[in-house]
């Protein structure tokens, strides 16, 4: 699966998040409002937005988890765990505290070095595996391993990423056939999970001309036009179409194809 980055704006994002429905047709902002998260991502955008974008570092995933976890437990809340946990329901057992500090220093040399070698995506899963591998701290793990990988993808153009409720137990089981050798399947989740936003943001961000075109599916619009809906297809996945997806549809406009046109038509000029 090949998804195109969209370099997105800080004002655009926060737009989705305030606006923008789930499939289930929920406020995508509810699936955020966890205790500590709205800090949390206010931390993260203010990461995003800087002239010069932070890294991703180990301070800053412990800063992370110390927003998420501060009301919950100060005490450890930002602190690397000191002594070994079991993770009750699971077949992982974490590596030993001693071991973390090496561990996420190599994690972190990692996704800077051989893991920028990847697809942005691919690397973002690929880190969420591990980081969850880890267990680095005493609690909020999860939440800070999702928000440490949407630092990735935003820096790199794609929307934030929400896991919805209905796929929690997919989410929870594919890192383990991950640990066990097979990380495809959890890469191919996250990717289908980028899709899902990126459609949520396609739909809140169509320009205000939606209203005054009629959109149709690429099958209609290829009826009326010279070009398969498979040529259209590829045009809108793309970003050389205007479009839109409503669940696994595309949608696009008679006006839409003609601006394709006349900008084809200039661009050989």
């Amino acid at each position: 699966m090949q998804l195109r980055a969209t370099a997105l704006t800080l004002k655009e994002t926060f737009l989705v998040i305030n606006e923008g429905l789930t499939i289930k047709g929920k406020p995508l902002k509810d699936h955020l409002e966890v205790k500590g998260h709205t800090e949390a991502l206010e931390y993260l955008f203010d990461l995003a937005d800087r002239k010069t974008p932070a890294q991703l570092s180990e301070k800053v995933i412990r800063e992370l988890n110390g927003i998420v976890m501060h009301d919950i437990d100060h005490e450890w809340a930002g602190k690397y765990r000191n002594s070994n946990v079991i993770i009750s329901g699971a077949s992982h057992t974490p590596p030993e505290a001693i071991e973390v500090p090496r561990l996420m220093h190599e994690l972190i040399k990692w996704t800077k070095e051989e893991g920028r070698k990847l697809h942005p995506i691919e690397r973002a899963a690929l880190f969420h595996h591990r980081l969850v591998y880890i267990h680095p701290f005493y609690d909020g793990n999860g939440w800070t391993t999702r928000l440490a990988m949407n630092i990735i993808l935003l820096r790199t153009g794609y929307p934030l990423v929400v896991i919805l409720k209905n796929d929690r137990r997919r989410y929870y089981r594919l890192p383990a056939e991950a640990g066990k050798g097979d990380p495809a399947p959890f890469v191919k989740f996250i990717a289908q999970s980028v899709q899902r936003s990126l459609d949520i943001y396609l739909n809140v961000l169509t320009p205000s001309r939606k209203a005054k075109e009629k959109f149709i599916t690429l099958k209609e619009l290829a009826d009326d036009s010279r070009f398969s809906a498979k040529y259209l297809n590829l045009l809108a996945r793309t970003g050389k179409l205007e479009a839109h997806k409503e669940g696994r549809l595309w949608y696009s406009s008679h006006e839409a194809l003609k601006r394709y046109l006349a900008g084809r038509k200039r661009k050989r000029k």
